[in-house]
């Protein structure tokens, strides 16, 4: 973060918040700037800034508007908006924490840059005073992570990959890491994982890491790892895989969270577990109407090879919940229903935990991570009924899409276990203040707030 965050304030230029209610009593103590505000037409508008150049021998002036919607984006606009330099805040509470401004700013500075050298530096920012560097740092680098692993092409970020990703993550806080490769995966009973990466010159492999005191809370992480989806035989159109390089999205964000919470100390006993595949096309791929047979003992016919990720998960969620974790959570980009429900900036929340589901619900509105509570509706889980064994991994009909996709995942989580399911976009398909364009942590943050709560 030292390349936009520091703590040497040589040099560094005033930013004063400002608004359009505030920006008069401004302009009466400052009535030099009052012509040159008029002539640039500056109104305090959110998301807008204006130079005021020096008066007198003083130093000019920086006046920035927050942009509306959470405080931690107020000025996440900044880094990339004003020249490169460094600059500071004169800051009160009615415009954000320092935390969340400091935070705003970092999320703000983020370039991918490993293919491409960035045309500019983002500006610098002076920790504000009483900011939470640790918090700001650990965040921030988390969301990185999550960002970075999506936004790497599926050449350089296969399995192989993910799983060195992990290894690393829990090198870095003395976790331990292991993975089951190839067929491996057969002889310790993942037999859906192995199915769907199986067509794949990468192998498929399920991550297993584990983390923090024998006797604290468990909290496991399921994240699905589709490193790229090409629809199987159930070829996916050529728009439908510009996006698919995303697929392992939840996996991302499992791992980002898990390095957050490992760098924060909070006191569980973490699981996090990546089934790791590509779903290819080869003489061996599997096929509309396979079936087989899960971990946990439930038959399943191929209604649609499209739809893998469940399938990918129901042995890692079997896997988890046998265990009898405090808490379960799982994160996927499993279906486009919920983009279709809820768009981009929403992410959908199942959990039939009114306390969990409530808790989660408060955290995000209060990072500025939003999740939004969608039924799992029993009554829909007739439309998932196998006719040649004991369910299909699709429903008989195109209604309620994520809800199906919840539903048949629940059929593996044990209905005493704690169960949250976020089905996430894991992207940006714009960019805003904060949020650029490409691979985003999508419910990260209000996991980790709504974790950190519960457990800290």
């Amino acid at each position: 973060m030292s390349s936009f965050l520091t703590s040497d304030p040589n040099n560094a230029k005033l930013v004063t918040p400002i608004t359009s209610a505030t920006l008069p009593t401004w302009l009466e103590q400052h009535a030099h700037a009052r012509d040159w505000i008029s002539a640039i037409g500056f109104r305090a508008e959110p998301g807008s800034f204006a130079f005021v150049p020096p008066h007198d021998g003083s130093r000019g002036a920086i006046l920035a508007s927050p942009n509306e919607g959470a405080a931690v984006y107020g000025f996440a606009h900044l880094p990339r908006a004003l020249p490169e330099g460094t600059y500071a805040f004169e800051l009160d509470g009615d415009y954000g924490s320092p935390t969340d401004v400091a935070l705003g700013w970092a999320l703000g500075s983020y370039q991918f840059s490993r293919y491409k050298v960035p045309k500019r530096a983002p500006a610098a920012l002076v920790w504000p005073s009483k900011a939470n560097q640790a918090e700001v740092e650990r965040v921030s680098r988390a969301v990185f992570l999550a960002r970075d692993l999506i936004n790497t092409p599926a050449e350089d970020m296969g399995p192989e990959h993910l799983a060195a990703a992990a290894k690393r993550v829990a090198e870095a806080h003395g976790a331990k890491a292991t993975v089951t490769i190839g067929d491996d995966l057969l002889e310790c009973n993942y037999p859906t994982i192995h199915i769907v990466g199986r067509a794949s010159s990468r192998e498929p492999r399920l991550i297993d890491l584990h983390w923090g005191d024998e006797d604290a809370p468990k909290v496991t992480l399921v994240g699905k790892g589709v490193c790229f989806d090409t629809g199987g035989l159930d070829l996916k159109p050529r728009d439908g895989m510009l996006e698919m390089k995303k697929d392992m999205g939840g996996a991302a964000v499992v791992l980002a969270l898990a390095d957050a919470l490992m760098a924060s100390g909070t006191r569980i006993r973490l699981r996090v577990l990546i089934p790791a595949v590509e779903n290819s096309v080869s003489g061996n791929a599997y096929r509309p109407l396979d079936i087989v047979r899960t971990r946990l003992g439930k038959t399943v016919e191929i209604g649609n090879t499209d739809a893998e990720g469940r399938l990918i998960l129901c042995d890692a969620l079997a896997e988890a919940d046998s265990e009898q974790p405090d808490l379960l959570i799982d994160c996927a980009t499993l279906t486009g229903a919920a983009r279709i429900a809820l768009g981009p900036e929403l992410q959908a929340l199942y959990c039939d935990d009114d306390d969990v589901a409530h808790g989660m619900l408060q955290a995000g509105t209060d990072v500025g991570d939003p999740l939004w509570r969608m039924p799992i509706w029993r009554p829909y889980r007739k439309e998932l009924d196998g006719k040649c064994a004991d369910l299909n991994n699709v429903a008989k009909g195109t209604f309620a899409g994520s809800i199906i996709g919840a539903l048949y995942l629940a059929e593996f989580v044990s209905s005493t276990t704690r169960w949250a399911h976020l089905d996430i976009i894991g992207a940006n398909t714009n960019s805003r203040p904060g949020r650029p364009e490409g691979g985003e942590a999508t419910g990260m943050r209000a996991l980790y707030a709504y974790i950190r709560r519960r457990y800290g």
